[in-house]
């Protein structure tokens, strides 16, 4: 395919996903929980791959399932899954006042609050959870809130992800050393950053952690940022109350976030990402490769691959 026909590719996707959000921003939250439900099972029938990686994820993370139990719970992720793709536009592009109305309820908002009290900032840590971009919505909007920025891939829908985050007032920062300096900055003038706990770094930033007691490479932003801002941790979630709106969760952060060793810091990460999983664990995108890296990768074995899950 020549680079004409990819640029033309890329805006005719571009456009049909944008259309597909405008017109999602405009409908009610039961209306968008009902056609996610119509899609969930669509996806787990029809697409190979996002069936494969959560089946594996979950008959690692929940081995005592059986199997019955288990397809149910692969079956309610995917819907959640789908409605959180759908929610966008929502998140984005609805009125303000409207996303204002979809949060129901709001627990542990006290955790921030003391913090900044105290003159401490908070970091956030936001994992794959329900709806995160609805809680960035939130936390932009009551608080002074920054947060690390990579563009999509199809690059026409940049100007319209960036617009949406930042219309409550969030600082979005570049996924580099310029971006952590900002963060290093927000958090020493007690504001509050985000960061996404569960993505798999590149290589060389982050270490091994259990993860459901399996080892998942795990990013070591987190200690570097606490021990330089002495800020407070806390884990951040939009939960979904299916057809109705959606509940924020701050939860005190496991204490071996604070510790200086890496290993320790992330093993106390992924503890967190844990508990908010708890919460309702078909609201956790199974369907991302959290295993990806493995540590004989790490260690150079040359038969590396026979031990990656995927």
């Amino acid at each position: 395919m020549s680079d004409v026909d990819t640029s033309i590719t890329t805006r005719l996707q571009a456009g049909a996903i944008s259309l597909l959000w405008r017109t999602l921003a405009n409908r009610r939250v039961s209306t968008i929980w009902r056609l996610s439900r119509l899609i969930g099972p669509l996806i787990r029938r029809f697409s190979k791959r996002e069936r494969k990686v959560t089946d594996i994820n979950l008959g690692e993370v929940y081995p005592d399932l059986d199997t019955q139990a288990r397809q149910r719970l692969s079956r309610d992720s995917l819907v959640h899954s789908s409605a959180t793709m759908l929610e966008l536009g929502f998140a984005w592009m609805a009125p303000p006042q409207r996303v204002e109305a979809s949060l129901l309820e709001v627990h542990g908002r006290g955790l921030l609050d003391e913090a900044r009290a105290e003159g401490r900032g908070v970091i956030v840590l936001a994992p794959h959870f329900g709806n995160w971009e609805v809680l960035n919505f939130w936390l932009s909007g009551h608080f002074p809130f920054t947060a690390m920025y990579e563009p999509p891939k199809l690059a026409p829908l940049d100007p319209i992800i960036r617009q949406g985050r930042e219309r409550m007032g969030a600082e979005l920062v570049p996924t580099n050393a310029r971006g952590i300096a900002a963060l290093m900055k927000a958090l020493k003038r007690s504001e509050a950053v985000g960061i996404l706990p569960d993505q798999t770094p590149s290589w060389g930033s982050g270490v091994f952690a259990p993860f459901f007691g399996r080892p998942a490479y795990t990013a070591t932003l987190l200690p570097k940022l606490v021990s330089r801002t002495q800020a407070r941790v806390v884990t951040g979630v939009a939960r979904r109350l299916p057809g109705r709106g959606f509940a924020i969760h701050f939860l005190a952060a496991d204490e071996r976030v604070y510790d200086s060793d890496e290993a320790t810091s992330a093993t106390g990460v992924n503890a967190c990402v844990e508990a908010a999983i708890a919460l309702d664990p078909p609201q956790y995108q199974w369907e991302y490769k959290r295993y990806r890296k493995v540590p004989e990768e790490e260690a150079g074995y040359p038969d590396f691959r026979r031990y990656r899950l995927y």
